[in-house]
């Protein structure tokens, strides 16, 4: 082949060329052949080849490759190429090394010796030429061979910004392989000063390397906060003019300040500084002010990076979840979007305000647009647009909206989609438990439920509600009468008939006394189901029947004759056949009273909790918002012949209690709802496979936020995340902590050990469950832990968690969130009352604390309430003169007494000041009471 010299390379053209105008597989396969025997012999025969033919034929060699054919020669000739000082043949040289050299070849030493010439080269082309390559291979050899040079590279103050670009994504790329390459102490202040870099490139660069340093060891780099927030304010205020080379369509920017504000989002709080913080809230607003002006262009290249940065934005505000400003800007930002043109803009505004509705200060503001989300969730043309709708409503629902939220659910379930169906039925059985006032509400959606998507409503949710009618006298009638009705629909649902069996084989005798529903009426309906039922809905309605005979003794030889017939008692299925036959004998043999005693009305369910949430977890993982409404725990069921099915079972369960990815309501201190929102796990099989999420990556632990609430992430890094619920009742607590592993591997030799005194232990008595030493990949495991407050205390219990991943030792602590106001009780008082206390509280200087701080950000009373409520105390409204001051009263429970406190928080606007004042008939609970809500603001 005649090889002409120049870039063109015309010798290549020629054979891709012939390549295309092969007209089948053997003809390509053939002008390959060819080619390959005139290369190999051309690299054996032909020793004066020069950089040029050997560039040619390396990249045939590489066009080759990539069709899908082995190449077992040529590597030497590109080794060779990269001692040449032409860039085109360097370049091809190393191109052939990244594809086709193994790290483990014989080769490589010489690779990594060309390598160590080409990064010493003056020449910055040389340099990147060599970075590139060594983070194409990216293999744990490089990082070794390299670890050394290139972070000297990336902050020496000769390179070139270009090459520093370079070397801070190599880095990147090594640091992906081999986590030991970045070295400490002084580098690490060097790294982050790159954040000041003039070169855009280097800082854009930067910014990925230092985000990935920082979900390592967050601690040692946090140092770029304020660098990150001074260089994002630099870029928001900016103009498209000031930053012209980096600015795209009109926005300056756009990519960098995305990776900022991820960067960001790795500490909680992001900044400690208020000056700090209050630059970075500045730079939020401006990016939302910013997002409500024209767009400068109409091309949707604009509004794509205009919306980038203002989502990214909208999640650090979340992430943050302190500025109630901020949120609620952001909850009406996204509100604008619901109505957009465009698909995607909409979906990513109902999924970003699922995670605004979780937040205490937002909330309000996310139901303002349940109207427009409830267009969404039935006139959407996307399927995916509908499912992020319906988990909208489900995070904005509370007891104000929770019965239309509901119809509304229900009514768009007789026409949703069916990938859908299975999810919105848990969802409608939670909401309808979770906010029932009347209970007879309550039985109608569930038996809608059943009419409308029986085929998706799950054992848990339909024993769900047996359990509840069978706990409350006042609906039983009434779930008698609907049920009877239900069953006279001529196509009724299997699950409906098992509904009907077991509550009229309960309390059918509440509704007998009507003509219309008399025994003999009731026992011909149910019967005309029987033989189109499954098996296990026979055996269930054979209990039925057999609970009949003690409450309608006048049918008894009907109900015999069917536990008589051939099909019952000599039926394939041997548990319908063991139930006729023992059925029959207890009807024939036992007398009345026998027979009143071993088929008597079930009992209560002893309080436990529900499964449904666990259920509704497991069909979406990690997609569900954070839950923090306590919940009263209630029974399980399970199967047991005589007592027609649902029977309690131990109330131990190693489910997630937490839903950590449920939606965040106002903690409710009483709900008689029975905990359809708390977990059950165990009884069925439905164990939590995957791994629990957040918006937030940091390894760290988010104690401080647990002072003013009970459930949440506690901790996380990039192998593990820690969630808690808690629950407290007087002076017990328990709390369930939800360990996942957010890695591919097994975590082994899992021990969490508490540390905890023995002399702190005589004031607060933990009582630990172990856990399995083994937490498999992707998988979540509960540990349930016990509290007792014996008397106060100022400290807080903490974990040590200790594992291996990979082989490598790893040690976690982290704080419980059992501090001393868990055990608050709140009191009402009346303003008389609770100054004739505050005044006997106040006549000695040992039973007050008092502290007078500046304020630790904006001071804003519409954030500052819900902090004080979520500290335990009764908010006590219109009691201080002064309409600012924040009154509370509370006792605190302990085994050896109980403490009133009352609370006065006064606030100087002016003087950015605050004063708080605890008075209680104990100094050290004033004391500790008064430290830890001053923390708070």
């Amino acid at each position: 082949m005649p090889a002409v010299r120049g870039d063109g390379m015309r010798g290549l053209a020629v054979f891709i060329s012939d390549i295309r105008n092969c007209k089948s597989k053997e003809a390509e396969i053939k002008r390959i052949n060819k080619e390959l025997a005139n290369i190999r012999s051309k690299f054996k025969g032909d020793k004066t080849l020069d950089g040029y033919q050997k560039k040619k034929y390396v990249c045939k060699l590489l066009f080759i490759f990539l069709l899908g054919h082995d190449i077992d020669f040529g590597h030497m000739e590109a080794v060779n190429l990269l001692s040449s000082n032409k860039y085109s043949e360097k370049q091809i040289g190393y191109l052939f090394i990244s594809v086709l050299v193994n790290t483990n070849s014989e080769l490589i030493k010489l690779i990594i010796q060309s390598i160590k010439n080409d990064l010493a080269s003056r020449n910055p082309i040389h340099v990147n030429l060599a970075l590139q390559c060594i983070a194409n291979i990216g293999s744990r050899e490089m990082a070794e061979a390299f670890g050394n040079d290139i972070p000297k590279l990336l902050v020496s103050g000769d390179t070139m910004d270009v090459v520093k670009q370079s070397a801070a994504l190599c880095l990147l790329r090594l640091f992906r392989t081999s986590q030991e390459i970045i070295p400490g102490g002084e580098w690490t202040s060097r790294i982050i000063h790159l954040l000041n870099d003039q070169h855009m490139g280097v800082v854009t660069a930067a910014t990925s390397l230092i985000d990935a340093l920082v979900k390592k060891n967050p601690e040692e780099y946090k140092g770029c906060v304020s660098l990150a927030v001074s260089r994002l304010s630099r870029i928001v205020t900016a103009s498209y003019t000031d930053l012209q080379d980096y600015t795209y369509y009109f926005v300056p920017a756009p990519w960098l300040s995305v990776k900022l504000l991820r960067l960001l989002q790795n500490y909680t709080p992001p900044a400690e500084d208020p000056g700090v913080r209050g630059r970075l809230n500045e730079c939020l607003e401006t990016i939302l002010n910013k997002a409500q002006e024209p767009p400068k262009s109409k091309k949707v290249q604009h509004s794509n990076a205009k919306n980038a940065v203002l989502f990214e934005a909208i999640s650090l505000i979340i992430h943050n979840d302190s500025e109630a400003n901020l949120l609620v800007r952001a909850c009406n930002q996204l509100g604008q979007f619901l109505s957009n043109r465009e698909t995607n803009l909409r979906y990513l505004a109902l999924e970003s305000m699922c995670h605004l509705a979780t937040s205490e200060f937002s909330h309000e503001a996310v139901k303002k647009h349940q109207e427009v989300v409830i267009l969404s969730m039935k006139m959407e043309k996307d399927v995916s647009v509908r499912q992020r709708a319906v988990d909208l409503l489900y995070a904005m629902c509370d007891k104000s909206n929770a019965e239309e939220i509901v119809q509304e659910m229900l009514n768009y379930l007789e026409t949703a989609d069916y990938s859908i169906r299975e999810e919105m039925v848990l969802k409608v059985a939670i909401l309808a438990e979770k906010y029932a006032t009347d209970y007879t509400w309550y039985v109608d959606v569930i038996l809608n439920l059943i009419r409308i998507a029986g085929d998706y409503v799950s054992e848990e949710v339909w024993y769900r509600v047996i359990q509840i009618v069978i706990n409350r006298d006042e609906v039983q009638g009434y779930a008698a009468k609907t049920v009877f009705e239900a069953l006279q629909a001529p196509a009724c649902h299997e699950n409906m008939v098992k509904v009907g069996g077991y509550i009229l084989g309960e309390f059918g005798n509440l509704i007998a006394g009507d003509q219309r529903s008399s025994p003999t009426v009731q026992f011909q309906l149910l019967h005309s189901k029987y033989h189109l039922c499954s098996p296990m809905t026979r055996a269930l309605l054979l209990s039925t029947y057999v609970k009949f005979i003690n409450l309608f003794p006048e049918i008894r030889t009907q109900v015999q004759e069917v536990f008589k017939q051939h099909s019952n008692l000599r039926s394939a299925d041997a548990e319908l056949q063991q139930r006729a036959s023992e059925y029959l004998q207890l009807s024939i043999i036992a007398s009345s009273d026998v027979l009143a005693t071993v088929l008597e009305e079930m009992p209560a369910f002893p309080e436990r909790e529900s499964s449904i949430l666990a259920v509704l977890k497991k069909k979406k993982p990690g997609r569900l918002p954070e839950n923090e409404i306590k919940e009263t725990k209630s029974p399980v069921v399970t199967n047991n012949h005589t007592n027609n099915e649902p029977q309690t079972i131990s109330s131990t369960s190693s489910a997630d209690l937490l839903g950590l990815s449920t939606p965040t309501q106002p903690s409710s201190s009483s709900n008689t709802g029975g905990g359809l929102l708390d977990v059950l796990g165990d009884v069925y099989g439905h164990k939590p496979s995957a791994p629990l999420t957040s918006t937030i990556q940091p390894n760290t632990s988010n104690f401080k936020k647990f002072v003013c609430k009970n459930n949440g992430v506690l901790f996380e890094n990039d192998l593990i995340q820690i969630g808690v619920k808690s629950e407290f009742r007087q002076n017990l607590g328990r709390l369930g902590l939800f360990y996942g592993n957010k890695t591919n591997v097994p975590l082994q030799s899992f021990v969490p050990n508490l540390l905890w005194s023995e002399e702190q232990s005589s004031k607060l008595i933990i009582q630990m469950k172990p856990v399995e030493p083994v937490l498999e990949a992707g998988a979540q495991r509960q540990q349930t832990i016990n509290a007792e407050c014996i008397d106060d205390y100022t400290d807080t219990p903490s974990i040590g968690l200790s594992f291996l991943y990979n082989n490598m030792p790893q040690k976690i602590t982290f704080k419980l969130p059992l501090t001393l106001n868990k055990f608050f009780e709140p009191t009402d008082m009346n303003a008389e009352s609770f100054f004739a206390r505050w005044k006997n509280l106040g006549s000695t200087n040992q039973q007050r604390s008092q502290k007078i701080f500046k304020a630790s950000g904006a001071m804003d009373l519409q954030a500052a309430k819900p902090k004080i409520i979520g500290f335990g105390m009764q908010l006590l409204e219109d009691i201080d003169p002064n309409p600012d001051n924040f009154v509370c009263a509370g006792i605190i429970h302990m085994r050896s007494q109980q403490v009133g406190c009352l609370l006065r928080l006064e606030p100087n606007k002016t003087a950015q000041m605050y004063r708080l004042t605890v008075r209680s008939s104990k100094e050290s609970v004033s004391v500790e009471i008064c430290n830890l809500l001053a923390d708070q603001f």
